[in-house]
């Protein structure tokens, strides 16, 4: 038997499907592929008895119930995309938060939810021992210092008082770089390093 594309996709989501149905039936809950497979298995049969496009779509949501699925499902399905062939044509069917319920706004613990620091927790609150050097560069190249370097490590052909410097970092965001060029004169502001760890320096000899 020979297969086209759309033949072998149809057969495995209706196998991946099948399999979904024996997990439902045993009692277990739904993982997101295995709903998916559902609801695109059910778009398939619609289309294919002759359904209208709304048809469809309401084939989709009836497919699987919110109850049936594990927690967090919904919100990893934020839409189904599935092409179907109609009556007239090929159609591209968009179904959006197919697991929500009329009227009920999808929950924000999720997963993929952003939960914002509190800027006034501990860390926020804790003072910081700070200094300000300044640093010369006598390289012939520019220099530049990443931000967790141990600052009193950095290229040897920055001047400034290293004794005062260590145990400190730049106080720049993570990740950020401080650059001199050849020959320039700048004042930087240290801050302590709160436990052991640092990242490398980087820098061109001169």
């Amino acid at each position: 038997m020979r297969l086209t594309p759309w033949e072998e996709e149809r057969l495995l989501i209706f196998t991946a499907a099948e399999l979904a149905r024996r997990h439902r039936a045993s009692g277990l809950a739904l993982n997101a592929p295995e709903a998916i497979a559902l609801m695109c298995d059910a778009m398939f049969e619609a289309a294919r008895a002759g359904a209208t496009y709304e048809d469809v779509e309401a084939a989709a949501r009836e497919a699987v119930s919110p109850d049936e699925v594990m927690p967090g499902v919904r919100e990893l399905i934020e839409d189904v995309r599935l092409e179907v062939l109609l009556g007239d044509g090929t159609r591209l069917m968009v179904v959006l938060d197919p697991l929500g319920r009329p009227g009920e706004p999808p929950p924000t613990d999720g997963p993929g939810a952003v939960r914002l620091a509190d800027a006034t927790g501990p860390e926020g609150d804790e003072p910081r021992d700070s200094i300000e050097l300044t640093v010369r560069s006598e390289s012939r190249r520019v220099i530049r210092v990443t931000s967790h370097y141990p600052f009193d490590r950095v290229n040897a052909r920055l001047v400034f008082d290293r004794n005062a410097a260590r145990g400190f970092r730049l106080d720049i965001p993570a990740g950020a770089t401080e650059r001199w060029s050849p020959g320039e004169t700048r004042t930087v502001r240290l801050v302590r390093f709160p436990g052991a760890g640092a990242r490398d320096a980087t820098g061109d000899p001169g």
